[in-house]
Protein backbone atom coordinates (compact mmCIF):
# COMPACT_ATOMS: atom_id res chain seq x y z
CA UNK A 1 0.00 0.00 0.00
CA UNK A 2 1.50 3.69 -1.21
CA UNK A 3 1.76 6.23 1.83
CA UNK A 4 -0.09 9.20 1.26
CA UNK A 5 0.87 12.83 1.83
CA UNK A 6 -1.45 16.11 1.82
CA UNK A 7 -0.86 18.05 -1.04
CA UNK A 8 -2.02 20.84 -2.95
CA UNK A 9 -1.90 23.16 0.43
CA UNK A 10 0.25 26.20 0.32
CA UNK A 11 0.31 29.07 1.94
CA UNK A 12 2.66 31.94 1.32
CA UNK A 13 5.05 32.60 4.83
CA UNK A 14 4.77 36.33 5.92
CA UNK A 15 7.06 38.81 4.63
CA UNK A 16 10.01 39.09 6.47
CA UNK A 17 9.58 41.62 9.34
CA UNK A 18 6.08 41.75 8.76
CA UNK A 19 4.03 42.37 11.81
CA UNK A 20 0.56 42.22 11.49
CA UNK A 21 -1.77 41.46 13.84
CA UNK A 22 -5.59 39.46 13.20
CA UNK A 23 -8.48 39.55 15.28
CA UNK A 24 -7.20 37.53 17.25
CA UNK A 25 -3.92 38.91 18.65
CA UNK A 26 -1.42 36.03 16.83
CA UNK A 27 1.13 37.55 14.41
CA UNK A 28 1.05 36.49 10.48
CA UNK A 29 4.58 34.25 11.56
CA UNK A 30 2.78 32.71 14.33
CA UNK A 31 -0.34 31.89 12.71
CA UNK A 32 1.81 30.47 9.72
CA UNK A 33 3.34 28.06 12.15
CA UNK A 34 0.87 26.66 13.25
CA UNK A 35 -0.89 26.06 10.56
CA UNK A 36 2.41 24.19 9.12
CA UNK A 37 2.49 21.79 12.49
CA UNK A 38 -1.22 20.77 11.56
CA UNK A 39 -0.10 20.06 8.26
CA UNK A 40 3.02 17.88 9.50
CA UNK A 41 0.45 16.16 12.03
CA UNK A 42 -2.27 14.96 9.63
CA UNK A 43 0.79 13.30 7.35
CA UNK A 44 2.02 11.73 10.09
CA UNK A 45 -1.65 10.68 10.73
CA UNK A 46 -2.30 9.66 6.96
CA UNK A 47 1.35 8.09 6.72
CA UNK A 48 0.24 6.04 10.33
CA UNK A 49 -2.97 4.61 9.07
CA UNK A 50 -2.08 3.64 5.11
CA UNK A 51 0.81 1.88 5.80
CA UNK A 52 1.81 -1.54 5.32
CA UNK A 53 2.51 -1.37 9.30
CA UNK A 54 -1.20 -1.20 10.46
CA UNK A 55 -2.50 -3.78 8.10
CA UNK A 56 -4.72 -6.35 9.44
CA UNK A 57 -2.65 -9.00 10.79
CA UNK A 58 -3.55 -12.55 10.32
CA UNK A 59 -4.07 -14.81 13.56
CA UNK A 60 -4.71 -18.64 12.72
CA UNK A 61 -5.50 -20.95 15.31
CA UNK A 62 -5.19 -24.36 14.69
CA UNK A 63 -6.70 -27.25 17.11
CA UNK A 64 -7.07 -31.07 16.80
CA UNK A 65 -10.26 -31.95 18.56
CA UNK A 66 -13.54 -29.77 19.93
CA UNK A 67 -13.30 -30.56 23.40
CA UNK A 68 -15.06 -27.84 25.86
CA UNK A 69 -11.78 -27.28 26.98
CA UNK A 70 -10.37 -26.77 23.63
CA UNK A 71 -13.00 -24.15 22.87
CA UNK A 72 -12.66 -22.19 25.82
CA UNK A 73 -9.23 -21.66 25.69
CA UNK A 74 -9.70 -20.49 22.12
CA UNK A 75 -12.70 -18.50 23.00
CA UNK A 76 -9.91 -16.47 25.72
CA UNK A 77 -7.21 -16.32 23.43
CA UNK A 78 -9.42 -14.81 20.48
CA UNK A 79 -10.71 -12.09 22.84
CA UNK A 80 -7.25 -11.06 24.78
CA UNK A 81 -5.93 -10.63 21.12
CA UNK A 82 -8.83 -8.29 19.65
CA UNK A 83 -8.60 -6.34 23.19
CA UNK A 84 -5.30 -4.91 21.49
CA UNK A 85 -5.66 -5.95 17.27
CA UNK A 86 -9.28 -5.10 16.71
CA UNK A 87 -8.67 -5.09 13.18
CA UNK A 88 -7.23 -8.83 13.28
CA UNK A 89 -8.22 -11.34 11.06
CA UNK A 90 -8.78 -14.79 12.39
CA UNK A 91 -8.99 -18.01 11.05
CA UNK A 92 -9.86 -21.40 12.22
CA UNK A 93 -8.38 -25.04 11.21
CA UNK A 94 -9.48 -28.32 13.13
CA UNK A 95 -6.70 -30.42 12.04
CA UNK A 96 -6.72 -34.32 11.82
CA UNK A 97 -3.29 -36.02 12.93
CA UNK A 98 -4.19 -39.40 11.29
CA UNK A 99 -5.91 -37.79 8.35
CA UNK A 100 -4.27 -37.75 4.48
CA UNK A 101 -5.82 -34.33 4.02
CA UNK A 102 -3.56 -33.21 6.84
CA UNK A 103 -1.26 -31.89 4.03
CA UNK A 104 -3.55 -29.79 2.16
CA UNK A 105 -4.74 -28.15 5.38
CA UNK A 106 -1.17 -27.04 5.84
CA UNK A 107 -1.28 -25.29 2.30
CA UNK A 108 -4.29 -23.75 3.11
CA UNK A 109 -2.64 -22.30 6.55
CA UNK A 110 0.60 -21.62 4.49
CA UNK A 111 -1.36 -19.80 1.56
CA UNK A 112 -2.62 -17.09 4.46
CA UNK A 113 0.70 -16.03 5.40
CA UNK A 114 -0.52 -15.62 8.91
CA UNK A 115 1.41 -13.06 11.25
CA UNK A 116 1.03 -15.43 13.62
CA UNK A 117 -0.25 -19.33 14.78
CA UNK A 118 -1.94 -19.92 17.91
CA UNK A 119 -2.05 -23.76 18.95
CA UNK A 120 -4.29 -25.43 21.22
CA UNK A 121 -3.04 -28.40 23.10
CA UNK A 122 0.31 -30.50 22.12
CA UNK A 123 -0.84 -32.33 18.64
CA UNK A 124 -1.45 -28.70 17.21
CA UNK A 125 1.95 -26.94 18.66
CA UNK A 126 3.89 -30.53 17.42
CA UNK A 127 2.11 -29.67 13.65
CA UNK A 128 2.91 -25.87 13.41
CA UNK A 129 6.85 -26.60 14.79
CA UNK A 130 6.82 -28.91 12.23
CA UNK A 131 5.28 -27.03 8.83
CA UNK A 132 6.08 -23.15 10.29
CA UNK A 133 9.52 -22.44 10.82
CA UNK A 134 9.67 -18.59 10.10
CA UNK A 135 5.96 -18.04 11.70
CA UNK A 136 5.85 -16.91 15.34
CA UNK A 137 3.49 -19.79 17.31
CA UNK A 138 2.02 -18.89 20.81
CA UNK A 139 0.71 -22.55 21.76
CA UNK A 140 -2.07 -22.88 25.20
CA UNK A 141 -3.12 -25.52 27.21
CA UNK A 142 0.38 -27.47 26.11
CA UNK A 143 1.32 -29.77 29.32
CA UNK A 144 5.06 -30.09 30.25
CA UNK A 145 6.48 -27.73 26.87
CA UNK A 146 10.09 -28.69 27.93
CA UNK A 147 9.59 -32.51 27.94
CA UNK A 148 7.63 -31.95 25.23
CA UNK A 149 10.77 -30.00 23.12
CA UNK A 150 8.60 -27.64 21.79
CA UNK A 151 11.35 -24.93 24.00
CA UNK A 152 14.10 -25.15 25.49
CA UNK A 153 13.66 -23.44 28.95
CA UNK A 154 10.00 -22.26 30.35
CA UNK A 155 12.09 -18.38 31.31
CA UNK A 156 13.51 -18.46 27.75
CA UNK A 157 11.97 -20.71 25.47
CA UNK A 158 13.94 -19.81 22.31
CA UNK A 159 13.14 -20.27 18.61
CA UNK A 160 10.08 -19.17 17.42
CA UNK A 161 7.55 -20.36 19.88
CA UNK A 162 6.27 -19.51 23.29
CA UNK A 163 2.97 -19.68 25.22
CA UNK A 164 1.06 -20.62 27.75
CA UNK A 165 1.18 -24.14 29.52
CA UNK A 166 -0.67 -26.22 32.06
CA UNK A 167 1.80 -26.72 34.19
CA UNK A 168 0.96 -25.70 38.23
CA UNK A 169 4.13 -24.64 39.94
CA UNK A 170 5.54 -27.39 41.84
CA UNK A 171 5.69 -25.20 45.05
CA UNK A 172 2.16 -24.62 44.68
CA UNK A 173 1.16 -28.23 44.75
CA UNK A 174 3.68 -28.84 47.45
CA UNK A 175 1.75 -26.18 49.44
CA UNK A 176 -2.03 -27.20 49.19
CA UNK A 177 -0.52 -30.46 49.91
CA UNK A 178 0.84 -29.78 53.46
CA UNK A 179 -2.06 -27.39 54.21
CA UNK A 180 -4.36 -30.87 53.75
CA UNK A 181 -1.73 -33.24 55.40
CA UNK A 182 0.08 -30.52 58.16
CA UNK A 183 2.34 -33.30 59.19
CA UNK A 184 3.79 -33.84 55.67
CA UNK A 185 7.23 -34.65 56.06
CA UNK A 186 8.16 -37.41 53.24
CA UNK A 187 6.00 -37.04 50.25
CA UNK A 188 6.20 -39.99 47.43
CA UNK A 189 6.29 -39.51 43.64
CA UNK A 190 6.05 -42.36 41.41
CA UNK A 191 7.02 -41.81 37.41
CA UNK A 192 8.48 -43.49 34.57
CA UNK A 193 11.91 -42.37 32.10
CA UNK A 194 9.04 -40.17 30.04
CA UNK A 195 8.90 -38.05 32.92
CA UNK A 196 12.04 -38.07 34.90
CA UNK A 197 13.27 -34.61 34.26
CA UNK A 198 10.69 -33.58 36.41
CA UNK A 199 11.84 -35.42 39.47
CA UNK A 200 15.48 -33.32 40.67
CA UNK A 201 13.60 -29.82 40.05
CA UNK A 202 10.79 -30.69 42.67
CA UNK A 203 13.14 -32.92 44.75
CA UNK A 204 14.66 -29.31 45.10
CA UNK A 205 11.29 -27.51 45.96
CA UNK A 206 10.57 -29.93 48.17
CA UNK A 207 14.37 -29.41 50.50
CA UNK A 208 13.31 -25.79 50.23
CA UNK A 209 9.76 -26.32 51.87
CA UNK A 210 11.56 -28.54 54.69
CA UNK A 211 10.37 -31.91 52.73
CA UNK A 212 11.91 -34.96 51.24
CA UNK A 213 10.09 -36.40 48.11
CA UNK A 214 11.13 -40.21 47.68
CA UNK A 215 10.62 -40.83 44.26
CA UNK A 216 10.52 -44.48 42.37
CA UNK A 217 10.59 -45.36 39.08
CA UNK A 218 7.90 -47.81 37.10
CA UNK A 219 9.43 -49.47 34.89
CA UNK A 220 6.02 -51.83 33.97
CA UNK A 221 2.97 -52.72 35.56
CA UNK A 222 4.86 -55.23 37.69
CA UNK A 223 6.53 -52.66 39.80
CA UNK A 224 3.91 -51.19 41.32
CA UNK A 225 2.89 -53.11 44.08
CA UNK A 226 6.28 -53.05 45.36
CA UNK A 227 6.82 -49.44 44.68
CA UNK A 228 3.39 -48.41 46.66
CA UNK A 229 4.50 -50.84 49.92
CA UNK A 230 7.81 -49.33 50.27
CA UNK A 231 5.88 -45.51 49.59
CA UNK A 232 3.29 -46.59 52.16
CA UNK A 233 5.49 -47.41 54.69
CA UNK A 234 7.74 -44.37 54.78
CA UNK A 235 5.86 -41.12 53.06
CA UNK A 236 3.07 -39.03 54.55
CA UNK A 237 1.54 -38.49 50.84
CA UNK A 238 1.49 -39.84 47.06
CA UNK A 239 2.19 -36.76 45.13
CA UNK A 240 1.51 -37.21 41.07
CA UNK A 241 2.84 -36.46 37.97
CA UNK A 242 0.52 -36.65 34.54
CA UNK A 243 2.75 -39.32 32.79
CA UNK A 244 0.68 -41.06 30.13
CA UNK A 245 3.28 -43.97 30.35
CA UNK A 246 2.22 -44.53 33.64
CA UNK A 247 -1.55 -43.52 34.41
CA UNK A 248 -3.55 -46.05 31.77
CA UNK A 249 -6.95 -46.92 33.33
CA UNK A 250 -5.86 -49.73 34.91
CA UNK A 251 -2.35 -48.40 36.47
CA UNK A 252 -4.45 -45.52 37.45
CA UNK A 253 -6.81 -47.36 38.99
CA UNK A 254 -4.66 -50.35 40.56
CA UNK A 255 -2.95 -46.78 42.24
CA UNK A 256 -6.26 -45.40 43.41
CA UNK A 257 -6.88 -48.23 45.39
CA UNK A 258 -4.13 -49.00 46.79
CA UNK A 259 -3.25 -45.76 48.44
CA UNK A 260 -6.88 -45.55 49.96
CA UNK A 261 -6.38 -49.05 50.92
CA UNK A 262 -2.99 -48.27 53.00
CA UNK A 263 -4.09 -44.85 53.86
CA UNK A 264 -1.84 -42.83 51.89
CA UNK A 265 -3.43 -39.37 50.67
CA UNK A 266 -3.08 -39.44 47.19
CA UNK A 267 -2.70 -36.09 45.09
CA UNK A 268 -4.14 -36.52 41.50
CA UNK A 269 -3.29 -34.70 38.52
CA UNK A 270 -6.45 -33.59 37.69
CA UNK A 271 -10.01 -33.29 38.52
CA UNK A 272 -10.91 -36.20 37.03
CA UNK A 273 -8.85 -38.60 39.29
CA UNK A 274 -10.21 -36.90 42.21
CA UNK A 275 -13.71 -37.82 41.07
CA UNK A 276 -12.23 -41.11 40.38
CA UNK A 277 -11.40 -41.35 43.85
CA UNK A 278 -7.99 -38.93 44.98
CA UNK A 279 -8.02 -36.76 48.02
CA UNK A 280 -7.49 -34.22 45.86
CA UNK A 281 -6.23 -32.14 42.90
CA UNK A 282 -5.61 -28.85 41.46
CA UNK A 283 -6.97 -28.16 37.79
CA UNK A 284 -7.23 -25.20 35.14
CA UNK A 285 -9.81 -22.52 34.19
CA UNK A 286 -9.27 -23.05 30.14
CA UNK A 287 -10.46 -19.88 29.30
CA UNK A 288 -7.96 -18.26 30.79
CA UNK A 289 -5.19 -19.95 30.12
CA UNK A 290 -6.39 -19.21 26.80
CA UNK A 291 -6.32 -15.16 27.76
CA UNK A 292 -2.91 -15.53 28.87
CA UNK A 293 -1.87 -17.53 25.37
CA UNK A 294 -3.84 -13.95 23.74
CA UNK A 295 -2.07 -11.71 25.71
CA UNK A 296 1.62 -13.10 24.67
CA UNK A 297 0.35 -13.68 21.23
CA UNK A 298 -0.37 -9.23 21.33
CA UNK A 299 3.12 -8.75 22.63
CA UNK A 300 4.30 -11.44 19.41
CA UNK A 301 1.92 -9.31 17.14
CA UNK A 302 3.69 -5.63 18.45
CA UNK A 303 6.94 -7.05 17.59
CA UNK A 304 7.99 -8.77 20.60
CA UNK A 305 10.61 -11.62 20.07
CA UNK A 306 8.89 -15.15 21.02
CA UNK A 307 11.67 -16.92 22.37
CA UNK A 308 12.40 -14.24 24.84
CA UNK A 309 8.77 -14.30 26.42
CA UNK A 310 8.73 -16.82 29.17
CA UNK A 311 6.50 -19.47 29.44
CA UNK A 312 3.30 -18.49 31.57
CA UNK A 313 1.38 -20.97 33.84
CA UNK A 314 -2.12 -21.11 35.14
CA UNK A 315 -3.07 -18.11 37.13
CA UNK A 316 -6.82 -19.21 37.87
CA UNK A 317 -6.34 -22.16 40.13
CA UNK A 318 -9.47 -24.80 40.75
CA UNK A 319 -9.73 -26.93 44.13
CA UNK A 320 -11.25 -30.27 43.49
CA UNK A 321 -11.65 -32.65 46.53
CA UNK A 322 -12.89 -36.68 47.16
CA UNK A 323 -15.33 -36.22 50.48
CA UNK A 324 -15.65 -40.31 50.45
CA UNK A 325 -11.77 -40.48 50.10
CA UNK A 326 -11.23 -38.32 53.08
CA UNK A 327 -13.56 -39.69 55.11
CA UNK A 328 -11.91 -42.94 54.61
CA UNK A 329 -8.70 -41.52 55.43
CA UNK A 330 -9.69 -39.72 57.89
CA UNK A 331 -8.36 -36.19 56.76
CA UNK A 332 -10.28 -33.11 57.46
CA UNK A 333 -9.95 -30.80 55.05
CA UNK A 334 -9.27 -27.04 56.00
CA UNK A 335 -12.61 -25.05 56.14
CA UNK A 336 -10.90 -22.67 53.50
CA UNK A 337 -10.55 -24.81 51.30
CA UNK A 338 -13.52 -26.03 51.04
CA UNK A 339 -15.30 -22.69 51.05
CA UNK A 340 -13.68 -22.54 47.95
CA UNK A 341 -13.63 -25.87 46.49
CA UNK A 342 -15.24 -25.75 42.63
CA UNK A 343 -15.90 -29.41 42.64
CA UNK A 344 -16.49 -31.76 45.69
CA UNK A 345 -16.97 -35.57 44.97
CA UNK A 346 -18.94 -37.90 47.14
Amino acid sequence: MRHLTVTGIREPAPARGSRGWNCRGLSNSVNYAIRKTIRAGLTGLLVLFCSPAAAAQTVTFLSTDTLTATKRAMSGARSAIKETHQAAVFHEFLINLESPELPSQIEKVRALKPSIIVTIGSGATQVAQANFAQTPIVFAAVKYPVLSGFIETVDRPGGHTTGASLDIPVDIQFRYFKQIVPGLKRIGVLYTSNTAKLIPPARVVASQMGMELAAVEITGPRDLPRALDSLAGCTQGLWSVADPNLFDPQSTKFILLNSMRQGLPFMGFSRHVVESGALFALDFDYKAIGRQAGQIASMVLQGADPGKIPISAPDILWFHYNENTAKHAKIEIPAELVAIAKEVYR
